[in-house]
């Protein structure tokens, strides 16, 4: 499949090869001119990269999931298992360098689709190593009512100090 992205960048190559062979012939060849040609297509392929974003996600069909963690004494992570009304649609394995980016406090962009406007369940799986190095599994769900605007849900793994356990949330942004 020939995609926009991919025909961009054709477009802009041989726009670029053609205006600098003809620069290259003329005696009037200008470091300054080929510079600003170089500018013009860097800027339209900017320009048609965010185009290709927004045919292939719409925003009154987007949805985005990122997982955050904090604090970490109660929970090792090791996988995440993203599920949308049922069907499985991101598994992410964590590396050692991964968690303390998470722990640090960094958020994890997980998955970025499309739903149509509607009900929709989103059920997180978690597995790591809990308390006293166990194996550890969670499960946590939003029952999502998306609309035409985009949808941002986060995936929380917290501490509870007084239960000594992680807890674990899907929660809904609210839209922009």
């Amino acid at each position: 499949m020939f995609s926009l992205r991919r025909f961009s960048i054709l477009i802009a190559t041989l726009v670029f090869t053609g205006a600098a062979s003809a620069y290259a012939q003329s005696d009037d060849f200008a470091a300054a001119d080929l510079e600003n040609l170089k500018q013009e297509v860097l800027k339209l392929n900017r320009d048609l990269l965010v185009l290709e974003e927004d045919l292939l996600f719409p925003a009154q069909s987007q949805v985005a999931v990122y997982v955050s963690m904090d604090v970490g004494h109660f929970f090792d992570l090791d996988s995440v298992k993203l599920h949308i009304d049922n069907k499985l649609v991101e598994t992410h394995l964590y590396t050692d360098h991964q968690k303390q980016a998470l722990i640090r406090g960094g958020i994890q962009p997980l998955f970025k689709g499309n739903l149509k406007s509607g009900d929709h369940t989103v059920t997180a799986f978690f597995t790591g190593f809990g308390p006293e190095q166990r194996e550890f599994k969670r499960a946590a769900t939003l029952e999502l009512k998306k609309t035409d605007e985009p949808a941002v849900i986060e995936l929380r793994i917290s501490d509870s100090g007084g239960k000594q356990q992680p807890e674990f949330e899907v929660i809904e942004w609210p839209a922009p």
